[in-house]
């Protein structure tokens, strides 16, 4: 990622003689985000949502969901004038120069594909309520050939006399890091921009790109399919460590040690080769998931294929987690006391959507287990999800007189804990670390019976 600088203001929008006007529409983690950042980068900004909650929320300084750092720049671009947010789509979209698409595109209920519903509808409105020429850019992650069935539906709704050109430009955020991908990307990639677009864009992303960010220019299929191939080659790596674990275990080598070794090769990395309870959230899963759906539609089979077994390889690991607690318990959680140490699909975020870690808690209170519940950020998003879980305010509560504690999701308070001192508040110290992060020879020396994923047995 580029070089980081202390101001992120650029003088781009400020120094135009007319500086360009953005629209957001949607208002989730990529929007919000994308909307504030947007302002912080000195451009006016209106957000746009139909959830009138939400847009209250954000017009008050209050951002829906954890994501550090956004409260503070929230609070900064508001107070500023710069960034407002409104549910009236028309007056937002009227005078305003580029408008970005940026809501969500979950999965079907019926299939693996993506719904696209929300992308369509708020194109529409933007295209509806034009009052003059307009870039529309599209950020959602959709399957390859929703861009130019877009295209074909805003050519058919544009008022007379408006020109709008539709281009990609996907989005690459992490939660938990969105802020600083959103303002220092390492790649900004625009999708079947003219000349003109793409010169409108180079103005948005005018700071970014002074600051060393790459801009690949394309077409419109392979913009679409840039950021679900990167998703679907992280779960890969994901999946293909995990199953190595399942060597690893079978051989009685130790997984950490190796992707250590496989790491200091420059061609594979060390990065998402913790083999652990696997990918979750609202990305990873159901982007694989739409391309496996799509490529199969192509007919392109091997790649839908491969991806079949990456999802299943993930959600595999759910299952070998439930049977490691049951096997620490003797064959049966009925009645006992089972702490859980982590929500989030992964730290830095409340995010609990398609979390492995709640999957896993969910199953094990199914078989009858009392489950206690701790995340440092996730604890009310996930209450909401799974209310007949129990949940606890500390790690110490989760820990108390429990006969097995799970360790699912690698918030930093949970692997820099003090094995010694929760030991003693443990009816029976054994502990599961399913993200292979804990210091296996501190917890067995402070008296826990530990188990990881692809670790050697004491």
């Amino acid at each position: 990622m580029s070089t980081k600088r202390t101001s992120t203001t650029t003088p781009a929008a400020e120094s135009a003689a007319q500086p360009l006007r953005l629209t957001v529409f949607g208002t989730g983690y990529l929007g919000a985000t994308h909307a504030v950042a947007m302002a912080e980068l000195g451009f006016d900004v209106i957000g746009v949502d139909v959830d009138q909650a939400k847009v209250d929320a954000l017009a008050a300084g209050k951002v829906p969901f954890f994501e550090p750092g956004l409260p503070e720049l929230l609070e900064k671009n508001l107070q500023t004038g710069r960034l407002r947010f409104t549910t009236d789509a028309a007056s937002a979209v009227a005078g305003a120069d580029v408008h970005f698409v940026c809501v969500g595109t979950p999965q079907q209920r019926t299939s693996h594909a993506a719904n696209l519903a929300f992308v369509e509808a708020a194109t529409s409105v933007i295209a509806q309520n034009l009052t003059q020429d307009a870039v529309i850019v599209g950020k959602s992650t959709v399957p390859v050939g929703t861009a130019a069935r877009l295209r074909e539906l805003v050519a058919g709704l544009v008022p007379a006399g408006v020109q709008a050109e539709l281009i990609w430009n996907p989005e690459f955020l992490r939660e938990g890091k969105a802020v600083d991908d959103t303002l220092h990307p390492d790649r900004i990639v625009l999708g079947g921009a003219s000349a003109k677009a793409e010169a409108v864009m180079r103005a948005v992303y005018a700071g970014p790109i002074a600051e060393g960010s790459p801009v690949v220019v394309t077409d419109l299929p392979t913009a679409e399919l840039v950021k679900v191939s990167a998703n679907a080659f992280l779960a890969t790596k994901i999946s293909f460590i995990n199953a190595i674990a399942g060597v690893c275990e079978a051989a009685g080598a130790d997984v950490t040690v190796l992707a250590d070794a496989l790491g200091h090769d420059s061609r594979i990395g060390r990065q998402f080769l913790d083999a652990g309870l696997g990918f979750g959230g609202g990305c990873l899963p159901k982007d694989i998931r739409a391309l496996m759906h799509r490529a199969n539609e192509l007919g392109a089979h091997r790649a839908g294929a491969l991806l079949q077994q990456v999802d299943e390889i993930n959600m595999g690991q759910r299952e070998r987690v439930v049977d490691m607690a049951l096997e620490a318990c003797g064959g049966s959680v009925l009645n006992k006391r089972v702490g859980v140490l982590g929500a989030a699909f992964k730290p830095l975020t409340d995010d609990v959507r398609d979390s492995p870690a709640l999957n896993v808690a969910a199953a094990l209170h199914l078989r009858g287990a009392q489950v206690t519940v701790y995340d440092p950020e996730a604890g009310d998003t996930a209450r909401r999800a799974f209310p007949t879980l129990g949940y606890g305010v500390s790690v110490e509560e989760a820990v108390e007189e429990c006969d097995v504690l799970l360790v699912l999701t690698e918030w930093d308070q949970f692997v820099g804990a003090d094995p010694q001192r929760l030991a003693g508040l443990a009816r029976t110290p054994r502990v599961i670390d399913a993200r292979g992060k804990l210091a296996a020879a501190e917890w067995r020396a402070a008296g826990w019976e530990f188990t990881g994923l692809g670790r050697l047995a004491a």
